[in-house]
């Protein structure tokens, strides 16, 4: 067992900078974002926007936040978005919608490759009567916990969205990885949004930030909302430059993370665990009678590190190395909670 460090599988969030990411955040030419003269951040917007095909592009400190001010700028007070029982923006992001913008969520069960019924959606758009909320936006995740949505499912919801005069967001926070999974570029996802919302701090590293993706005048509006929000930073070029630095070396490498992955839920399967089919870099494991508090504490003696719960999520990501993974494998196997 190699001792030296901890295996994290909590997240693809808790990396660290890169030898490289760091000298690019030292060598950073910064500005005044506020005033729109940070030269960093302009050009991470306006790179992320070309790679995906977007108009123009927003940069904020965190996901949760981008998510947010996606919402505030598609709807107004009393408008409805319908999302994903599971998802980021309506499960995992405090209510922000709700509480800060008063937007109504209607909230719809993931089928079983991540996306929502289109018929079901369709049914719960509402009609334009006064009793009701005005929905104005279809929310999709992609990747949702793990799963990429398929490209014939994403025309289809814009051809809904696009029906019934809705925006249609997306949460992209993995959206390389399902790129990367799909063989494809990623503007070929993104080419069916009216908004996209990109992380730069999951699977590509980077120690905070996410692009805000849409038309010139969506941008110029999300600006406005991202101020009000509490988003605007001053000499933020040195985290854009983690984010360019990202881009240029951190997607291809996502699918070492993708046979990671497979590696792991092969390694778990063998040993006796029901492992949930994988497609990017989660593996979802089914623990049975094994307790996931005090499975938790004898992976510890392995310096494995996970988030317990009974269906068990971890995620591989670019500290985690191939080793690593036989390391982890050994852990569960050999743990006295272990079901074999």
């Amino acid at each position: 067992m190699d001792s030296r460090h901890w295996i994290d599988l909590r997240s693809d969030t808790v990396t660290r900078p890169t030898p490289g990411m760091r000298r690019a955040i030292s060598e950073a030419e910064v500005g005044d974002d506020v005033y729109g003269e940070d030269p960093t951040v302009k050009r991470l917007e306006a790179t992320l926007a070309e790679r995906l095909g977007m108009d123009s592009g927003l940069f904020l400190p965190t996901g949760t936040q981008s998510n947010l001010v996606a919402l505030l700028t598609h709807c107004g007070r009393g408008d409805e978005y319908i999302v994903g029982q599971q998802a980021h923006t309506y499960k995992y992001e405090g209510g922000g919608a709700a509480v800060l913008g008063g937007i109504q969520p209607q909230p719809l069960d993931f089928n079983e490759f991540g996306g929502l019924n289109l018929d079901k959606v369709e049914a719960y758009i509402k009609p334009l009567n006064d009793h009701f909320a005005r929905t104005r936006l279809l929310c999709l995740e992609n990747t949702m916990q793990g799963k990429v949505l398929p490209i014939p499912y994403l025309q289809d919801a814009h051809c809904l969205a696009t029906k019934y005069g809705l925006g249609l967001h997306l949460d992209g926070a993995r959206i390389f990885n399902a790129a990367v999974a799909l063989g494809l570029d990623a503007s070929n996802i993104t080419r069916y949004f009216t908004s996209v919302s990109v992380c730069l701090s999951k699977g590509l590293g980077a120690p905070a930030g996410s692009v805000l993706l849409g038309s010139v005048e969506f941008v110029k509006e999300a600006r406005r909302w991202r101020k009000v929000t509490g988003g605007g930073m001053r000499q933020t070029g040195i985290l854009a430059a983690a984010g360019l630095y990202a881009l240029d070396n951190h997607i291809g490498r996502l699918a070492h993370d993708h046979a990671n992955a497979r590696m792991l839920a092969e390694g778990l399967s063998a040993v006796g665990y029901e492992v949930e089919p994988v497609q990017t870099n989660m593996v979802f494991v089914s623990l049975g009678n094994t307790d996931p508090e005090s499975l938790a504490q004898d992976l510890k003696r392995y310096r494995v590190q996970i988030t317990p719960g009974r269906r068990l999520r971890l995620v591989t990501h670019l500290d985690i190395s191939q080793s690593d993974i036989g390391v982890v494998i050994a852990g569960f196997a050999e743990c006295r909670s272990c079901p074999v």
